[in-house]
């Protein structure tokens, strides 16, 4: 019998491309949950008065609630961060005080603006590696609570190397050269991000965003007295209705002291707060815990380029990915 089943296996073909990719098994990394915060503008928008801790407790707090799974269950939490100081500290703090056990153990990652993406990646992996069967990933920036202390003074040898001196320049200017580089109009550039608006307010409008959106209780505080409230933000507020091409062309340049002055207030993406979490296991593990499956995570490439086109990065990751799960 066992050598009938070896033949008939022999002789059934490989599935490749998606039906490989459709294909169930036991082993399979799994995501049973993905939430996130309102994303709120920087420094005016409904979490600028929330510190970074604090919206990390929250987002704790609301995995706890959504995931339907024992915080005891969970073998392993990583959070990508960028700006906090002491990130560690915090996440760590913010997941005990939430309820998650001293057992469960944390670590952050940073990887700039692909942070939220890279947990992911390393809970994902731990799960594939046989490390763990449940894990959490967490993303959170507060950009408004940015301590902006800078890039401290880099050595001799690296100032005298002029790709390494790129990486501390500001994004305006690597959007700059993207834009001169590549032949990027700012009619390109201003019609892609009107078509964004658009399609953003219309997911907003007809409830899109309502499956993944979670209620955020946010502080406000009183600068003058330093009195404290709370109250709960449900929608990201940073969707500008109505928004146009035409709108946009009228918007001045943001940096007109680099290349072509193409990039906008309008254009350009938003500085933001906000947070979101993915509860990724084993498949067997999933369907012992009764939970729904959403998805089935399949692979991560990362790529560098050079740092003073840094936008350009997805360019060089986006083949390898592909070559990897085909």
């Amino acid at each position: 019998m066992q050598r009938i089943q070896q033949l008939v296996s022999h002789l059934t073909p490989t599935p490749t491309g998606l039906s490989a990719l459709e294909r169930k098994s036991p082993d399979d990394v799994v995501i049973t949950m993905a939430i996130r915060s309102p994303l709120c503008k920087a420094k005016k928008g409904g979490f600028k008065d929330t510190r970074t801790d604090e919206l990390m407790t929250e987002m704790f707090k609301k995995a706890i609630s959504y995931s339907k799974v024992d915080p005891a269950v969970v073998e392993d939490i990583t959070v990508g961060v960028v700006l906090a100081v002491g990130g560690l500290y915090a996440a760590r703090q913010a997941a005990l005080t939430a309820g998650f056990p001293d057992a469960v153990p944390i670590s952050i990652v940073n990887r700039f603006c692909s942070s939220g993406l890279m947990a992911v990646t390393d809970i994902a992996n731990k799960i594939k590696a046989g490390q763990i069967q449940v894990g959490l990933a967490i993303g959170v920036e507060s950009m408004s609570q940015d301590p902006d202390a800078g890039v401290p003074p880099a050595s001799a040898e690296i100032q005298a190397h002029v790709a390494a001196q790129d990486c501390a320049m500001p994004m305006g200017w690597t959007s700059e050269n993207v834009a001169s580089d590549f032949n990027v109009t700012r009619e390109r550039m201003d019609e892609f991000a009107a078509r964004s608006f658009q399609r953003a307010e219309h997911a907003d409008k007809t409830g899109i965003f309502d499956g993944e959106i979670v209620p955020f209780t946010a502080f406000v505080r009183n600068p003058k007295t330093g009195e404290q409230s709370t109250r709960v933000i449900t929608k990201d507020d940073g969707i500008r209705y109505g928004t146009t091409k035409e709108g946009l062309l009228k918007v001045r340049p943001a940096f007109p002291q680099w290349g072509k002055g193409h990039t906008t207030g309008g254009n350009a993406s938003q500085v933001t707060d906000g947070a979101a979490a993915v509860m990724l296991m084993k498949r067997s593990k999933a369907e012992e815990l009764g939970l729904n499956i959403l998805g089935k995570h399949i692979t991560t490439a990362v790529a560098g380029c050079p740092p003073r086109i840094m936008g350009i990065g997805p360019l060089y990751a986006i083949p390898k990915v592909l070559a990897m799960a085909a």
